[in-house]
């Protein structure tokens, strides 16, 4: 029970963390115009020089690799949708880490998601 713990932290929180150093790292290397194939791979050399995307890339297979651990040991159909509660996670930290500024709707749907997680966690099954 204690693995199942520390994978689900990880998929969610490190999860999701990666994904936002994703967003910062792209926002430093700026928006994708030219879709040559010689553009595209200056652009991609450009963000690998970037240490969010590799923070992010290292965060990322982390998560992944608990994933796999998570659905050795537990089933598919709780492990999906309980890990939904990566979108509050995710809200959290694009107002906290981005600064983003997310509206009460969001909100609401980041609390309509968390209320299916509770279904999926405390459903028979």
């Amino acid at each position: 029970m204690v693995t199942a713990g520390i994978f689900y932290f990880i998929i969610v929180v490190v999860g999701t963390l990666g994904e936002m150093c994703v967003s910062r790292a792209t926002k430093t290397i700026g928006e994708v115009t030219d879709f040559r194939p010689r553009a595209i791979a200056r652009h991609i050399w450009h963000a690998m020089k970037v240490p969010w995307m590799w923070i992010a890339i290292t965060m990322m297979a982390t998560a992944f690799f608990s994933l796999l651990g998570m659905l050795a040991i537990a089933k598919a159909s709780f492990v999906f949708p309980s890990t939904a509660v990566s979108y509050l996670v995710g809200a959290l930290g694009g107002k906290l880490f981005l600064g983003e500024k997310i509206s009460p709707q969001r909100w609401f749907g980041v609390l309509v998601i968390c209320v299916g997680v509770l279904l999926v966690a405390f459903g028979k099954g």
